[in-house]
Order: C-alpha cells, then sequence, then structure tokens
C-alpha cells in the first residue's frame, strides 16, 4: 500500500518564508504526497516564488484567491481539493523533519488512531530555538482542547479515508482548533507523539502573536462557535488563560 497524503498550505505574504516550507515537505522520506497550496491574496512575491518551484515538482498545486479571505477559507479550500488518504497542515513559513509523513504514518496504522498530532520545536523568523520544545500531551479529548489547544495546525494528521472531511468555522482566528473539536466530537481522543517533528516559526506580525483582543475572541468562540453556556464558557476560558500563560513562560 501506498497511501497519498494531501499537505494543505494556506499563503498570505509568504515570499521570504514559503521556499525553505516546501523544501521541508520535498524533503520527506516518504513522498507520496500532493501540496495544495492556497495564496490568500497575497501582495508581494509569493505567487512567482511557488510558480517557479511547482514547474519542476508536479506534486504541488497553487489557487490564488482573487482578495485577502482569512485562513479558514484558504484552508477549507485545500481541503475540499484534498484527495488524499491522509490529510495534513503546515503553514507557509513552518518546517517539517524528514521524517514527519513517514512517522505520522506508521503510528495511525500502528495505533489504529485516525487523528495524532506531534511536539515541535519553537523558533524566530532565523529559525533560532527560542522558548523550549512543546511537549505534547500522549492523548487529548474534546474537553482537553476545549481548556487548551495543544494541537498545531503544523503538526496535525488526520486519516480522512476513515474519519471523512470536515471543514474549519469561517472565523478570523482559532478555526483550527474549531477542527479539531468537531474531530474529536466523533472519537474518543486524539494520539500526542512525543518526539518533535517539526519547527513552528513564530513571527513579529503574526495573526496569532496579537495578545490583546484573544480573551474576547476567546469568549465568543466558546459561546457562538461551541455553543457553550455562559458557566461552562467560563470553567474553560480560565483554564484556558492559564495554561496559555505557562506556554510561554521559558
Amino acid at each position: 500500500m501506498n497511501p497519498l497524503v494531501s499537505i494543505i498550505t494556506p499563503s498570505y505574504n509568504s515570499a521570504k518564508f514559503i521556499a525553505e516550507t516546501i523544501q521541508s515537505v520535498q524533503n520527506q522520506t516518504f513522498s507520496n504526497w500532493e501540496m495544495i497550496i492556497v495564496d490568500d491574496g497575497s501582495s508581494d512575491e509569493t505567487e512567482s516564488v511557488v510558480l517557479s518551484i511547482l514547474q519542476n515538482d508536479n506534486r504541488i498545486q497553487f489557487h490564488k484567491l482573487s482578495q485577502n479571505s482569512g485562513p479558514a477559507v484558504a484552508r477549507n479550500i485545500g481541503i475540499e481539493k484534498a484527495s488524499g488518504d491522509y490529510m495534513t497542515f503546515i503553514d507557509a513559513d513552518d518546517i517539517w523533519f524528514p521524517t514527519f509523513i513517514e512517522n505520522n504514518i506508521k503510528t495511525i496504522q500502528e495505533t489504529e488512531i485516525p487523528f495524532v498530532f506531534s511536539s515541535y520545536k519553537r523558533a524566530n523568523e532565523q529559525l533560532e530555538f527560542v522558548y523550549s520544545d512543546f511537549i505534547v500531551p500522549h492523548k487529548v479529548t474534546y474537553t482537553d482542547i476545549l481548556k487548551s489547544n495543544s494541537i498545531s495546525c503544523l503538526t496535525a494528521f488526520l486519516n480522512i479515508k476513515k474519519l471523512g472531511k470536515k471543514y474549519m468555522p469561517l472565523i478570523r482566528k482559532r478555526q483550527d482548533m474549531g477542527l479539531w473539536l468537531n474531530y474529536l466530537k466523533v472519537i474518543p481522543f486524539a494520539h500526542g507523539i512525543q518526539e518533535t517533528q517539526a519547527i513552528y516559526r513564530i513571527r513579529e506580525n503574526s495573526l496569532s502573536r496579537k495578545k490583546s483582543d484573544l480573551i474576547q475572541y476567546q469568549w465568543q468562540f466558546y459561546r457562538e462557535v461551541e455553543k457553550l453556556n455562559v458557566f461552562q464558557s467560563a470553567y474553560y476560558m480560565l483554564h484556558w488563560m492559564y495554561r496559555g500563560f505557562m506556554k510561554y513562560r521559558n
């Protein structure tokens, strides 16, 4: 058996980094993949960078949106176009270690758990490691993710032949969390791989690093996306705030 892996990459003004990301995919020890890059209306040279690479690699697709619509829209287009047995995500500035795909397929086949995710290293824009490695739990449930989203888009790996396709809620932030919760409503848990398998690049201007409005947004996510009542939302919010502080303490 040689399953196909669909890799979904949203991109917005990522010309500076996307070639490194693509190279990390091309360096995989497992080679039967399709990389679906959905550009979210970039105004920089992202398109020309990607087109120059895909001329020599027909496993890479490039789709450009006419206007900036947000990462949820871009990722959902990628999900719609995915034709693989497995589905995974990598943003246009992150890096996979060469055995990332191979290890995830092996773990899913050995454990028969259709949703796995991994630990990762954290680096600045120059790929200098900052903070400590983010080591994921051995497993997470629906309620665990409500308390703290320990599943990064960078390492989530799904057997969609078994689970089917689900889509991200059309929100500006936490759309990945919404997708994981949708899957964890129908399976008992996702399996965490302790070994670091990727590098998450922390960009100074990234949406996820703007902290001023995150508390309000997280509250809205609980109330409007997951439809939790006030007491449930307050309970999970306290956990989220504490674990968010601990995540970047060193």
